[in-house]
């Protein structure tokens, strides 16, 4: 098939045409579809139902802890969890705080406790003149939000097939103290699926920042969700990384078992050296007397140890892999030759990225839109939600059924091309 970008007028319109009339077949049948969010699906959902009947009136919790989980206390998680947690972060027990279901939630915490409190002794942030993030792109719209809720600026840094551009970060952070962190998410990242490579790894852990404070928050959300279980991605351990420089107090590590669990109903846990954990608990000592022990005792039971937390989420795979593949069969069918758009292949977490020929993506989302599709808003990959070349869309393939995410995917397919047709129709007349 020829590119779209070698057609000439009376082509496109005839395309264009012909187009219209698959989507208004589209239109015809009244979808109500959503692919807008990272949600687990029901299926997913269901394999942790069983957790729901492990820790009742008839459970010997002495059994399982010696802390009383019915009472105040253990402030920092029971160590059964924080062991079972430590061992998907692949840090030491005594490195971790288990919190409560969201590790979001953990990480606004913890950029608020900095704008309140600053990090062991600095300056409280919201007393500075700027506070600046580094953010690399396309990322997850969450870290931005939470940037921009506090009015911290934030700089985009791009994105290579083996993590973000160090040679930028690197010259950024040396050069201004204003800037106070990075977002990174290192394994199967959203939305793209990168893995960092061990020298990005390297090289984020020997970063010499200009701003003490300075801190990399490391959101390892998805540790153990890979697409084939048989063939997992290791990726080198930020702890070890800042460790070998010298530079123990550099990062902050986040997770959760959010997308293992439940949704709603997981734990949440953050990771960091022991002077850092030790600053974070003295805050906390004012915050809460502890969280949710029986949800925590919960998963201990119901998991057990890596191994339990392995094979449970080889059974998510089962469920992800195929939606996984049917988006991408599509998207290389119906896209492929005509030469509009680009796509990434993810070897785990919960999203594909793809990008759109440039001034195309608002249009792609509207369209789908108005068919009864809803997707992830254009630019919500992006800081302040713009995309400057308006380009890249989040695709989310876990939550539909798979009959309706085939159809779903083959109407995106279809407000890709036209889209692509309009935009190249628009330039042969300007």
């Amino acid at each position: 098939m020829t590119t779209y970008a070698t057609m000439t007028i009376d082509e496109l319109e005839s395309l264009r045409i012909a187009l219209y009339q698959e989507y208004d077949a589209f239109v015809a049948k009244g979808l109500s579809l959503n692919m807008a969010r990272g949600k687990p699906s029901v299926a997913q959902l269901e394999l942790a139902r069983p957790m729901l009947d492990v820790v009742n009136a008839q459970t010997d919790v002495s059994a399982y802890t010696a802390v009383d989980v019915f009472n105040y206390g253990a402030l920092d998680g029971i160590p059964e969890a924080k062991q079972l947690m430590a061992s998907i972060m692949e840090v030491p027990s005594e490195d971790v705080i288990v919190m409560g279901n969201s590790s979001l939630n953990i990480m606004y915490d913890t950029i608020a406790r900095a704008m309140t409190h600053g990090i062991l002794g600095s300056t409280p942030w919201s007393k500075l003149e700027a506070v600046k993030f580094l953010c690399p792109i396309p990322g997850y719209d969450r870290h931005f939000a939470i940037c921009e809720h506090f009015g911290i600026e934030m700089i985009n840094v791009p994105m290579h097939d083996d993590g973000p551009d160090m040679d930028m970060i690197e010259r950024l952070v040396a050069a201004d103290d204003s800037i106070k962190g990075i977002w990174c998410v290192p394994k199967y990242a959203n939305p793209t699926g990168i893995c960092y490579s061990d020298d990005v790894i390297m090289r984020m852990g020997a970063l010499t920042p200009a701003a003490s404070d300075f801190r990399i928050f490391w959101d390892n959300a998805y540790a153990v969700h890979h697409l084939d279980s048989a063939h997992p991605v290791a990726v080198m351990s930020i702890r070890e990384a800042c460790k070998a420089a010298g530079h123990e107090d550099l990062w902050y590590m986040f997770a959760s078992t959010s997308k293992v669990s439940f949704a709603g109903g997981g734990i949440a846990v953050v990771a960091s050296s022991a002077a850092n954990i030790a600053d974070i608990k003295k805050n906390m000592f004012f915050q809460t007397i502890g969280h949710d022990k029986i949800n925590q005792l919960r998963h201990v039971v119901f998991f057990k140890n890596l191994d339990g937390i392995n094979a449970h989420m080889t059974a998510h795979a089962a469920i992800l892999a195929p939606k996984f593949e049917i988006v991408l069969e599509i998207f290389e069918n119906n896209l492929a030759s005509a030469g509009i758009g680009e796509w990434t292949s993810p070897r785990g977490g919960y999203f594909i990225s793809f990008d759109g020929m440039p001034g195309t993506a608002k249009r792609i989302v509207s369209l789908a839109k108005a068919a009864g599709v809803t997707l992830t808003g254009a630019g919500a990959t992006y800081p302040y939600g713009e995309d400057p070349e308006d380009r890249n869309i989040r695709i989310a393939p876990s939550y539909p059924p798979l009959d309706e995410l085939a159809q779903a995917c083959e109407l995106f397919t279809l407000c890709v091309k036209i889209a692509s047709v309009e935009k190249l129709l628009t330039s042969h007349s300007e």
